[in-house]
């Protein structure tokens, strides 16, 4: 788990028995990757490719 500059938090789980991360964003936002680099790329690029909860936009 990593905190952001204003204190968001990113999760990062691995899913036992596979290749798969299943990352859960600040926002409530999750992505499913085998790829390390794919997750944080994703996570970190926010707001691009997801968008919070309750968003109308």
């Amino acid at each position: 788990m990593s905190a952001g500059p204003t204190g968001e938090v990113y999760r990062i789980d691995w899913l036992p028995g596979t290749d798969v991360l299943h990352g859960t964003c600040h926002c409530g936002a999750e992505h499913s990757a085998q790829d390390p680099v794919e997750m944080w790329e994703w996570m970190l690029g926010h707001p691009e490719g997801h968008r919070p909860q309750g968003s109308d936009s």
